[in-house]
């Protein structure tokens, strides 16, 4: 399997890059942590696959603002519950949105939003937050968060070479998946008492 993902890399190093990129706008977080993984096991650069995935997280970031900024309620009200984004949680994301952005902005990135990624991003476009400070905060947030999870997959993969046996391999896939079901978990828990917080009179 290394061997395999080394001599991809070797001689598809472009391609390699432009599908970290691609997939890493539709579904940054699990390719990062995995992409750690694969910097430990095999000869796989940090840097170039770190720029790659926030390359492709920030352009995602750029296509929702503008989603909101042009489209935003039609959006929302048409197609948003495809995207988990509802108008309630708009409406929620609105209200604290002009007093607390910067941090809005920089929190939703660390921390996956905890649920309100996505709205997050809309709204940002929604209420015409000025692009250069909307991606100079995404830039940020970005930055630490695509290196805190390739971390977490990096040390994932050191515990998965210390092991021996198909058996304990899987054990450590299993824990692997696991953690990152239980981070999802704990952020729709926030997301739902932060929305109860904001609607509470």
């Amino acid at each position: 399997m290394q061997e395999w993902l080394i001599h991809l890399v070797n001689q598809h190093t472009y391609i390699v890059y432009a599908v970290i990129v691609f997939v890493s706008f539709i579904e940054g977080p699990i390719l990062s942590m995995l992409c750690g993984l694969l910097v430990k096991l095999g000869d796989v650069h940090f840097l170039p696959i770190y720029i790659a995935l926030m390359i492709g997280d920030l352009i995602g970031d750029v296509f929702w603002y503008h989603v909101g900024y042009y489209f935003g309620p039609r959006f929302v009200k048409r197609f948003g519950k495809y995207f988990s984004i509802y108008e309630k949680d708009v409406a929620s994301v609105e209200k604290i949105f002009h007093k607390y952005k910067n941090r809005i902005l920089i929190i939703s990135k660390v921390t996956m939003g905890f649920g309100f990624a996505l709205v997050t991003l809309v709204t940002a476009g929604m209420v015409k937050i000025p692009f250069r400070r909307y991606i100079t905060l995404n830039f940020i947030g970005q930055f630490v968060w695509t290196g805190l999870l390739m971390i977490i997959g990096y040390e994932f993969g050191h515990v998965y070479e210390s092991v021996n046996g198909i058996l304990s391999k899987l054990s450590v896939a299993a824990l692997f998946i696991i953690a990152f079901a239980a981070m999802i978990g704990y952020g729709k828990y926030v997301k739902s008492k932060m929305s109860k917080s904001i609607q509470t009179p």
